[in-house]
């Protein structure tokens, strides 16, 4: 486990780190989520093996600070990672981001372009959400007031996403996974989608197969995206088919 301060206030981001061959590759997690928990098998996988590989918990989730203070916008979260980045020497990387996370990596490179010379999307937030108060993300975290979540709206999310997310879901400070959930589901401005659509690095998304044609996925391919489904699968791509994933990261990895 490293870490490093990523905020005046001396709140630290940490991470998993396997050694190997540079660049580094990062691996951001999902809201509610950390990434040792949802990528350890994915860096360690023959396709994947060999890289120095950072598994890195955000602000607010995993076994990262979770400060009370922090906006946990996306452009924050962005900042924090890219602090923690820097003290890592990991310039240059290939970051492989899922769900929200994928949002944040590509506010990441959008800021801070020297440290991201890659990009992998795994089913990433790519459009403001509207809030839904039934449903189990970010959408249904945003249809509270901060007041309500933290009075008990919280539990009700538990009981709606199921043991599985919760099981990372409850080591999130839950200041910070409603106000992160909150600015996800809002988006930036641009937003993700106007942000990767711009961007000229190598871009690749991955999606699942059985969720059909991406919306605005011939805009995304005209820009340079490749959109990739990966079959057998869910949200959740690399625990649902670990292999499959592997097999399509490598190639969008390996792509020009």
């Amino acid at each position: 486990m490293r870490n490093a301060v990523v905020t005046p206030e001396g709140d630290r981001i940490r991470w998993v780190e396997l050694a190997g061959e540079e660049p580094a590759r990062v691996y951001v997690h999902g809201l509610g989520a950390t990434s040792p928990a949802y990528f350890a098998a994915s860096a360690t996988h023959p396709l994947l093996a060999g890289r120095r590989s950072l598994l890195v918990d955000l602000l607010g989730h995993g076994h990262s600070d979770r400060p009370e203070g922090f906006g946990y916008t996306l452009e924050a979260h962005a900042d924090a990672l890219a602090a923690a980045l820097t003290e890592a020497g990991a310039e240059g990387a290939e970051l492989i981001a899922h769900s929200m996370g994928g949002a944040v990596a590509i506010v990441l490179a959008d800021r801070h372009p020297h440290l991201v010379s890659r990009l992998v999307l795994v089913d990433a937030n790519l459009d403001p959400q509207r809030p839904v108060p039934v449903a189990p993300g970010s959408s249904g975290i945003a249809s509270y007031t901060e007041e309500e979540f933290l009075a008990g709206g919280w539990a009700e999310v538990r009981d709606r996403v199921g043991a599985h997310w919760w099981s990372t879901m409850r080591l999130a400070g839950r200041t910070a996974l409603y106000r992160t959930a909150v600015h996800l589901a809002a988006g930036t401005t641009p937003t993700m989608r106007e942000l990767l659509l711009e961007s000229k690095i190598p871009r690749t998304y991955l999606l699942p197969e059985a969720d059909g044609p991406l919306p605005g996925a011939d805009a995304l391919e005209a820009s340079g995206v490749a959109v990739v489904p990966v079959p057998d699968c869910g949200h959740n791509i690399m625990l649902d088919n670990p292999d499959g994933f592997a097999r399509a990261t490598a190639e969008a990895l390996a792509r020009d």
